[in-house]
């Protein structure tokens, strides 16, 4: 019914027979490979397990219920048990369907970064908002937030801010808010109650391990350099600052700078794992491309420049422009309670998936 996962079965059966060989675990470079593609299969095969056993428990009540020749008890007995295994297998059932549809990008760890665009000092409050935004949704979600690097605005909020979150089904969760983001408001700084338009960007990047993006000491340069901005006397008399050149294989070089640790040794990891992220992104544009025009919509496919989202403080609305969804909650919103708006993103992308993706039926 499931060919897909009846595959993934066999492949972990494979791989766990694998791990289990001396000569596999005396090379730890293959076997990091395939220790890593065992864990993702198996948040495969564990909900297809799960499923497999409620549709047995479910197929095994209904012939009770064939059975019960006229027996009352026995029948309401079987009839409540009917009754909640059903939503239990639809459940499961539409968790199988977002497992195909994901087409493996399954990240329990991403790195995002914000930076301010139009709009001066308000853009920096703006983005240092949207921060925020995302760092109280992640706290209810039990996910960890990580800062990576940050330049803080003349007034308050960020020029840029750049942090990882870890957690479950983070990526599948976030996946949608890269692009444009617009907001409408009365600056602090406004004396005559003006409405001004600022912007920010969001990218949000799977954050893969070395093993899916190797990178060679002979691609990058890196130098080390004092930390600008505040920091007292440390700042200015140690070279913990890293910025990072990566040349190969890009039309242009991608610049990772870091300086928000007093570690350089600390600074030169953070700077990494942003490289190897922009690295991995780049990669995947052209996949995220043809899959956005394959299923006729944006959802999903990263554009930077695509603006996506408008928040309208004076109304108290948000809308998101790429399924004409408007939310008239925008307070809620901005304190983190982003789970209707995610929501339906993730519900209008799977419908376009679904509607040119063969998967098995529900019965």
């Amino acid at each position: 019914m499931w060919p897909a996962f009846e595959q993934a079965v066999a492949r972990h059966a494979e791989l766990e027979h694998q791990l289990s060989d001396p000569a596999v675990v005396s090379d730890r470079n293959r076997y990091a490979t395939l220790a890593k593609e065992h864990g993702r299969l198996a948040k495969m095969i564990k909900p297809y397990g799960e499923y497999l056993k409620v549709s047995k428990n479910l197929a095994s009540a209904e012939a009770m219920l064939e059975a019960a020749d006229g027996d009352a008890d026995m029948t309401a007995m079987v009839r409540d048990e009917i009754a909640s295994l059903k939503p239990r297998k639809e459940e499961m059932h539409s968790r199988l369907e977002d497992l195909l549809l994901g087409e493996g990008e399954d990240f329990d760890s991403i790195i995002v970064e914000i930076r301010a665009g139009t709009g001066g000092d308000e853009a920096a409050l703006f983005a240092g908002d949207l921060y925020q935004m995302y760092g109280y949704f992640a706290r209810t979600k039990g996910w960890r937030i990580e800062e990576i690097s940050f330049s803080p605005g003349e007034h308050g909020g960020y020029k840029d801010v750049v942090f990882s979150v870890t957690g479950d089904e983070v990526y599948q969760h976030l996946r949608y808010e890269s692009g444009g983001h617009r907001v409408q408001r009365v600056p602090k700084t406004e004396t005559q109650g003006r409405i001004h338009t600022s912007a920010a960007t969001v990218a949000v990047m799977a954050e893969p391990d070395d093993t899916q993006v190797e990178i060679i000491p002979e691609d990058i340069e890196i130098e080390t350099m004092r930390a600008g901005g505040a920091g007292g006397q440390h700042v200015n008399k140690t070279e913990s600052a890293v910025r990072i050149w990566y040349k190969k294989g890009t039309p242009d070089e991608i610049e990772v700078k870091c300086q928000d640790e007093r570690s350089q040794h600390k600074n030169r990891e953070r700077g990494m794992r942003v490289l190897r992220s922009r690295i991995f992104e780049r990669q995947q544009e052209k996949l995220h491309q043809e899959r956005a025009e394959a299923r006729r919509t944006l959802i999903g496919s990263g554009g930077r420049g695509d603006r996506i989202r408008t928040y309208n403080f004076p109304q108290n609305r948000v809308t998101d422009h790429r399924i004409n969804l408007t939310i008239n909650k925008l307070d809620q919103i901005i304190a983190g309670n982003l789970r209707e708006l995610f929501d339906s993103l993730r519900s209008y992308d799977k419908k376009q998936r679904l509607e040119q993706t063969q998967l098995p039926a529900g019965a």
